[in-house]
C-alpha cells in the first residue's frame, strides 16, 4: 500500500518503512544500492553470535587497534569478552571492538567479509555486497534498504541482538586488566521517542546519516530504515507518528 502520491520527505534518499508482518506501508528507492555505513554491523553481530560464545574472551589484534572512524581506543594485546565487544559495536558503533569481533571470530577480517557476502547470498540479499565488516566506504560495498530491512528482522530474532540495541548506556571492563570505557548508545531515539527499542545508526561522509528504527506500541511494530537521511532523527520520528497513527 503506497504512503501517499507525494513524498512527504524529498531529502531523504531512500527509506523503507513495513509493519510487523511485513508488509510495507511506505517505501522511496527501497532497492537503489547505496552505501550503509554502520548498519553494516547489523551482519557482523549476526555472523559472530553463530561463530562465537558470547563469554568468549577475544583479543585485541594489532588490525583492529589501527581501526580508523569511532572507537574505543583498544591497544594490542587487550582481552575483553565477546558479548561486550558486541555492545561496543552494536550501541557505540566502535570499528576496533567491531575488527577484535571479526578477527576472534573468522581470523582476519577478509574471511570474515568473505562469510558475510556467502551469508547474504544465502539469505536472499541480492542487492547487498560487503567490502568489510564495519561499513567503511570501500568500493563494492553496498545494500538497499529493501534488503537491510530484511537483515533487521533476521537481527531481531535474536533477543540478545535487540536488548543490546535498546541499552542507553554502559560500561565495560578489560578482562584481567585495568581499562574499562563507557559507552553511550548512539541512537538518539532511545530513550527519547516511546516504544523505540533499537536498531542500529550509521554515518560516512558517502553514505550520509543512516538509521534502522525499531518501535513497538500498543501491539503495533514499525521498522524503519533511512539511508542518507540529512535530518533522521526528526524525519524519523515524523515517519514513526504517521505510521502509528495509520494503524489507528
Amino acid at each position: 500500500m503506497a504512503w501517499a502520491a507525494s513524498d512527504p520527505f524529498p531529502q531523504v534518499a531512500a527509506a523503507y518503512l513495513v509493519e510487523v508482518n511485513g508488509a510495507p506501508l511506505w517505501q522511496k528507492q527501497a532497492d537503489k544500492r547505496l552505501p550503509p555505513a554502520s548498519l553494516t554491523k547489523l551482519m557482523t553481530a549476526l555472523l559472530v553470535f553463530e561463530t562465537s560464545n558470547p563469554r568468549d574472551v577475544a583479543t585485541v589484534t594489532p588490525d583492529a587497534e589501527h581501526e580508523t572512524g569511532t572507537r574505543l581506543g583498544l591497544k594490542a594485546g587487550e582481552k575483553y569478552l565477546v558479548r561486550d565487544l558486541l555492545a561496543a559495536t552494536l550501541i557505540h558503533s566502535a570499528n576496533d571492538a567491531c575488527h577484535v569481533l571479526m578477527d576472534h571470530a573468522a581470523g582476519s577480517e577478509r574471511k570474515f567479509v568473505s562469510l558475510m557476502n556467502r551469508r547474504a547470498a544465502e539469505w536472499g540479499l541480492a542487492d547487498t555486497h560487503f567490502a568489510n565488516g564495519c561499513g567503511h566506504d570501500e568500493a563494492g560495498h553496498y545494500s538497499t534498504a529493501s534488503d537491510l530491512a530484511r537483515l533487521a528482522k533476521l537481527a531481531m530474532q535474536n533477543r540478545a541482538i535487540l536488548g543490546m540495541a535498546s541499552i542507553t548506556e554502559l560500561q565495560i571492563d578489560e578482562v584481567g586488566g585495568h581499562h574499562h570505557f563507557d559507552i553511550i548508545n548512539s541512537n538518539a531515539l532511545i530513550g527519547r521517542y516511546p516504544g523505540v527499542i533499537g536498531l542500529k545508526t550509521g554515518f560516512t561522509p558517502r553514505a550520509g546519516k543512516c538509521l534502522i528504527a525499531y518501535a513497538e506500541r500498543g501491539g503495533t511494530h514499525v521498522l524503519l530504515v533511512m539511508l542518507n537521511a540529512p535530518n533522521r532523527w526528526w524525519d524519523a520520528s515524523d515517519i514513526l507518528d504517521i505510521s502509528f497513527a495509520h494503524v489507528r
